[in-house]
């Protein structure tokens, strides 16, 4: 995640104890806050069901009504949660499908809690009730993300369901008024993007306190529409949009954390647009992007993802490539084992980059970014990001470089 209210602003966030090693910045008393990125334990996404009652176009483990199958039990599940807390990770986040459609949840929750672990639900927000809502506030749950694509219409093609943006809004305001801490997750796609002034105005009028934006993976239902991904031209837009509302909205006294996720990339965006603006909170941004390393220690370091069939993955969207089964081996074990040829090398990426990732100067900062896409498109984990939109004279990457990427077989085609 790039936290462009932190980076961009200065504004002090909840995750800045986990995110870039600050301390009294939403850390608990049983919390460590992490002397190194590298040290971190994952945040584990744990896909907890395949049924769903919405059928987004972008999902990306294809859940969908009637697609509940081999799931943990709920004995098997506290099992787990067991292992999470011994090994001592961050967060659970709770996810689907629709967390809300399997029948354990609240006692999962709640299980969890017990053993000292922050539970955060990722839901579609379509199912929460004024009931649930309080029942979410009693359990101890942390933070609701509610993914919201879109005002009205625009949502519900989305999500595969008229009515669903008027269910998910009810849902938020049933947490609003249980005193659940909530926010919003957005993936920014061709469909959405022309209306990113309507979305922040729905964030202010609706008081919302987080807002996150997805960068696209193909990943799931979502390689159907891959056509819709933002071409390198549109994502500098969209993120110049982000970052000019973000700054709006602290002038203006608001307090809502603005964060991107899923390309690395954004954060030297952040740091480049500072050193433009002549701004002193460049070095500042660009310490914190150096402390957190960016994709060097997201996926299979910092996050990780359980799916509803108990098999790990490096994060959630990589669905297709398994580490192990939590019914088998511990996640603990799973996690650590760097034999796993991918698992070793997203631990130590340096040795693996190629092409213009190797060679950028930001590398440090970014970390290559997101490998599963480079693995989706040039079906290869260690080609570059395809999602990078920075030129090759913003990353230094001149002539004598592109050389050496032609003599060691390292050119890359990037999208437009």
């Amino acid at each position: 995640m790039i936290n462009i209210s932190k980076l961009y602003c200065g504004q002090i966030t909840p995750g800045d104890w986990l995110r870039y090693g600050s301390t009294d910045s939403g850390e608990r008393k049983n919390e460590t806050v992490p002397q190194k990125a590298s040290e971190r334990r994952p945040i584990v996404v744990w896909n907890i069901t395949r049924a769903c009652n919405l059928k987004c176009v972008h999902c990306y483990n294809d859940s969908g009504a009637g697609k509940a199958d081999n799931e943990l039990t709920t004995t098997e599940a506290k099992a787990v949660l067991n292992d999470l807390a011994d090994f001592g990770v961050p967060s659970v986040l709770f996810s689907g499908g629709e967390p809300f459609m399997r029948a354990d949840l609240f006692e999962l929750i709640e299980y969890a809690v017990e053993r000292k672990l922050r539970t955060v639900i990722s839901t579609n927000g379509t199912l929460i009730s004024a009931e649930k809502a309080k029942q979410i506030r009693q359990s101890g749950v942390s933070y609701v993300g509610v993914s919201l694509d879109g005002i009205g219409k625009v949502n519900d093609e989305f999500r595969g369901a008229a009515g669903a943006f008027e269910k998910a809004v009810e849902g938020i305001k049933n947490c609003q008024n249980a005193g659940v801490r909530i926010g919003l997750r957005l993936t920014l796609t061709k469909r959405n993007i022309q209306d990113m002034e309507g979305l922040f105005d729905f964030f202010e009028t609706e008081n919302i306190e987080r807002a996150c934006f997805y960068h696209f993976v193909p990943s799931g239902r979502g390689k159907n529409i891959a056509d819709q991904d933002l071409t390198r031209t549109l994502t500098r837009e969209a993120v110049e949009t982000i970052l000019t509302k973000t700054k709006s909205y602290q002038q203006a006294g608001r307090t809502t954390d603005i964060l991107t996720v899923d390309n690395h990339v954004d954060g030297v965006y952040v740091y480049l647009k500072l050193k433009q603006e002549y701004s002193e909170r460049a070095d500042e941004a660009y310490k914190l992007l150096s402390w957190n390393g960016g994709g060097l220690y997201s996926s299979g370091v910092g996050i990780g993802c359980i799916d509803f069939h108990g098999n790990v993955h490096p994060d959630q969207f990589w669905q297709h490539y398994d580490l192990g089964n939590v019914r088998v081996r511990r996640f603990s074990e799973i996690w650590t084992d760097t034999s796993e040829p991918l698992l070793r090398g997203l631990k130590n990426r340096r040795n693996y980059i190629k092409g213009r990732c190797r060679l950028c100067k930001f590398f440090n900062i970014c970390g290559g970014s997101l490998r599963v896409r480079a693995d989706l498109h040039f079906g290869d984990s260690w080609a570059p990001d395809p999602g990078c939109y920075l030129t090759d004279q913003e990353i230094g990457l001149d002539e004598i470089k592109k050389e050496e990427l032609e003599r060691s077989g390292e050119i890359f085609q990037m999208p437009e």
